[in-house]
């Protein structure tokens, strides 16, 4: 595979340079929009950004499907169909499936002998989700709408027909690989997760052995029930639930405030370092954290956990919390609850083992050790992960604006 060197300008400056003898056509020479409802008998189908057009049950949904799924828009292999809230995102592909799709994208029946494989991965490209984000404004943060006039013209980049089969079958086969190897590290990463688990688990089995079980312990100081006021530039900082993570505390995950929103926060009593925060609400109910500083104030849906230092070391209680039988306990525990609610008379009265100090601060420093070491090993997994994506998109970016040479290719 080498570079091409017979490029010229494309007069799209999104699109940059292509090679000689390469042609666009805007978007309404291919496609056709078609608004085809009233098929509720259909397949539910989706559009993912990471994935394309695929049937929604294959993959995590979190929107709901409507009562009346006549409202929906019927496609069929080859129609282009764009979220069109989300296009800017990458939620655009060339379905390979007949079903129904949301009442709010817009769908193309195509109009053209092109090679859809190649159409796909063009259209899903970065460089195509670039041109999406200059055609979309904003409706609301998060959220861009294309515009449907300028979408319609939007230049479609055409190599021979011959040379957009040799660069879909490319891409088929080098992104399959690199899909292959991401899937690998995430089963690594699952691997790592349970191997954690069960040195957390094995210490707090050992650690039970010879100690006494106590409820009602610790010192449970809730949250105050409102949103803390923002201060871009205040020197503290409200935790929140994205801010602790599998034991550890998470810089910057939090709000800044000011000062005088930290001492209203803190009227009962500061966070002191050796207690632990805990994650009550939410997906992220059940993390933790020790305390990183005295600069910080609880914000929504957190608590704190004053460690009676005394009978129990901290850190030994943080990971006790997360060894299996409590967090089950937890889990239980929201039952007939709001999902994702760990009350606060659950956490007073939680039972925890208590060993000796010195046995403690034993398991405390081997648990450290030990998650430290694993947590190590996820993180380069997950960065190799982010680089192995990062490839895969320069790759089809490249590939589609002919900026590598894969005719040759075997």
């Amino acid at each position: 595979m080498t570079s091409r060197t017979d490029l010229v300008d494309s007069g799209v400056p999104w699109l940059g340079r292509v090679p000689t003898g390469w042609k666009t056509k805007p978007l309404w020479s291919l496609f056709e929009r078609i608004k085809d409802v009233d098929h509720p008998e259909e397949q539910m189908l989706s559009v993912f950004r990471e994935f394309g057009v695929v049937a929604k049950e294959s993959r995590d949904n979190f929107n709901r499907t409507a009562e009346n799924r006549s409202i929906y828009q019927l496609v069929h292999p080859g129609w282009l169909v764009a979220n069109r809230m989300k296009a800017w995102q990458g939620s655009v592909g060339i379905s390979s499936l007949r079903g129904i799709v949301s009442g709010h994208y817009i769908c193309f029946a195509p109009r053209h002998g092109e090679d859809n494989r190649y159409l796909n991965w063009l259209l899903r490209s970065t460089a195509y989700t670039n041109g999406y984000g200059l055609l979309s404004r904003g409706v609301r943060i998060g959220q861009a709408e294309i515009d449907n006039d300028q979408f319609r013209l939007m230049p479609i980049l055409l190599p021979p027909a011959q040379e957009q089969g040799a660069i879909a079958d490319y891409l088929d086969r080098e992104t399959g690989r690199i899909d292959t190897l991401i899937e690998e590290q995430q089963r690594l990463i699952g691997m790592l997760g349970e191997r954690r688990q069960a040195v957390i688990d094995l210490a707090f089995t050992q650690a039970g052995a010879n100690s006494r079980i106590v409820r009602a312990c610790l010192d449970v100081v809730d949250c105050p029930h409102t949103t803390p006021a923002v201060d871009d530039d205040g020197p503290f900082e409200a935790v929140r639930t994205a801010s602790v993570r599998s034991g550890r505390y998470r810089p910057g995950h939090g709000l800044r405030v000011s000062e005088a929103t930290w001492r209203e926060r803190n009227a009962g009593g500061s966070p002191s370092l050796g207690d632990v925060i805990f994650a009550r609400e939410g997906g992220s109910a059940g993390e933790a954290s020790m305390v990183p500083s005295d600069a910080i104030c609880l914000g929504q849906r957190m608590v704190l956990l004053r460690v009676d230092k005394n009978s129990c070391v901290g850190e030994f209680l943080l990971w006790q919390l997360y060894s299996t039988s409590v967090q089950d306990h937890f889990r239980l525990s929201m039952s007939g609850a709001a999902a994702g609610n760990i009350r606060v008379s659950v956490l007073r009265n939680t039972a925890i083992w208590l060993p000796p100090l010195e046995v403690q601060r034993s398991v405390a420093a081997h648990l450290n050790e030990q998650t430290a070491k694993i947590d190590t090993l996820i993180t380069e997994t997950e960065r190799f992960i982010e680089l192995a994506r990062e490839r895969r998109s320069a790759l089809i970016t490249a590939a589609v604006t002919g900026q590598i040479d894969v005719r040759e290719v075997a």
